[in-house]
């Protein structure tokens, strides 16, 4: 085994030996289930740990991560873990996050096919289709691609609030809100997007559910 690997087990070490001695019950009440606050729709990009970034502790915080923060109504895992998080562990808030300097939304700005990855990328690239006017005026490559993250942000956001999951919760009267953020790699902040629903009141009425 490498010693990178090896390395791996005695951090883990280590972080057991700090938790422990700030608190010796710390691991036996994590055993004894979870309560998050929160579900974290989030990029797999490495650079974006969700807890850390945010300062929450292990048990704080419900993950899930896919290439580029998608909400992909088809997509059975996303859908599974929205589920058991709203249905099950009653979160209050669903946050998805991107990230500038995405690799899956910059992938989505080019014409270069990658692999299976491409199917997946088609999304983001809808996500282009509906907005092509106002990207398409942004004559920096660089700020068009910020502005390209945080629409992209803001579309998952609409899609997590169409989805029958979030709006039966809604419906129900539970107490849900959900939110997009931009989190900057080469500045450790988060920026609100100032989109966040309580309720399908801003959807257009097609995506309303009657339940």
């Amino acid at each position: 085994m490498s010693d990178f690997y090896k390395q791996l087990i005695e951090n883990n070490k280590k972080w057991v030996e700090t938790k422990l001695d700030l608190d010796p019950q710390f691991f036996e009440k994590l055993s004894k289930g979870q309560k998050p606050p929160v579900l974290w729709i989030g990029c797999a990009d490495s650079r974006v740990p969700a807890n850390e970034i945010i300062g929450a502790e292990p048990g704080e915080v419900f993950v899930h991560r896919n290439i580029a923060n998608m909400v992909v109504h088809s997509d059975m895992n996303m859908l599974s873990v929205l589920d058991y998080a709203v249905n099950a562990l009653k979160v209050k808030h669903v946050i998805v996050c991107g990230h500038y300097g995405c690799g899956g939304v910059n992938a989505a700005m080019t014409n270069q096919s990658i692999g299976i990855i491409d199917n997946w990328i088609r999304h983001i690239k809808d996500v282009y289709r509906v907005h092509k006017k106002e990207l398409d005026g942004i004559e920096d490559q660089t700020k068009r691609f910020d502005r390209f993250v945080e629409l992209n942000v803001t579309e998952q956001v609409y899609d997590l609030a169409k989805t029958s999951i979030v709006q039966n919760a809604w419906n129900n009267g539970q107490d849900l809100t959900i939110h997009g953020w931009v989190y900057g790699v080469d500045s450790g902040i988060i920026k609100d997007l100032g989109v966040n629903f309580k309720n399908d009141s801003e959807l257009d009425a097609v995506y309303q559910l009657n339940f």
